[in-house]
């Protein structure tokens, strides 16, 4: 085969791929309905992980309250949401396993990218860059511009948003669609959890050895 002409990148969602924020979302939650006197069911709100912090608030607060909402949810996070979260397992060495190789690893996500970069900076978890505010398709723009081969993720918005960006679909049915709902969306290839994707990396990195 000829020889790799540059790094593969590999993109990586973040809530329920990388990290399992629903403590911390949950605890967020509770605190703006506290606030606002709003009843928010946080225990439903985060079964649903994955798309914009907007279609969530949608269901609790009317149309032209949503923007003032989504931000003040945003300025309560970092007190609120960054503590609580955990690593999700083998996060850490999906990403060192990307590094040891010589690749490049990139944080897609839909989550405001501040908050998104302290959580990352609190686990301990070091890409080599984080792109926030990108959801479903949108997300194929930064896989796109970053070189990505590859895109991570546990639900059927990130398979769509590797596939708009011609990167092989890569899932984990951690959040909440699961192994079968993945597939038939399109993924291409659905790994049991993180744990399982350093020997899945060096399988597919000698595709291009």
């Amino acid at each position: 085969m000829a020889p790799m002409l540059s790094p593969l990148t590999v993109g990586f969602d973040l809530d329920m791929t990388l990290i399992d924020s629903r403590p911390g979302i949950h605890a967020a939650y509770r605190a703006l309905s506290a606030e606002t006197g709003v009843r928010i069911d946080a225990d439903l709100a985060v079964t649903r992980l994955g798309p914009p912090l907007e279609q969530e608030l949608a269901h609790w607060f009317p149309a032209d309250r949503i923007q003032e909402m989504g931000d003040r949810y945003r300025e309560i996070y970092p007190t609120r949401a960054i503590e609580p979260t955990l690593a999700m397992p083998g996060a850490r060495e999906a990403i060192q396993a990307v590094r040891a190789a010589g690749g490049r690893s990139v944080v897609v996500t839909a989550k405001h990218e501040p908050n998104a970069k302290l959580h990352l900076a609190h686990l301990g978890i070091e890409p080599d860059a984080v792109v926030g505010w990108l959801w479903a398709e949108a997300k194929a723009e930064a896989l796109r511009e970053h070189g990505a081969r590859a895109y991570v993720g546990d639900h059927t918005g990130d398979v769509r948003g590797a596939r708009a960006a011609g990167a092989l679909a890569v899932c984990v049915p951690t959040g909440p669609c699961g192994a079968d709902e993945l597939r038939a969306a399109g993924a291409d290839v659905v790994l049991p959890d993180l744990t399982a994707f350093p020997a899945w990396w060096d399988a597919y990195r000698a595709e291009f050895a």
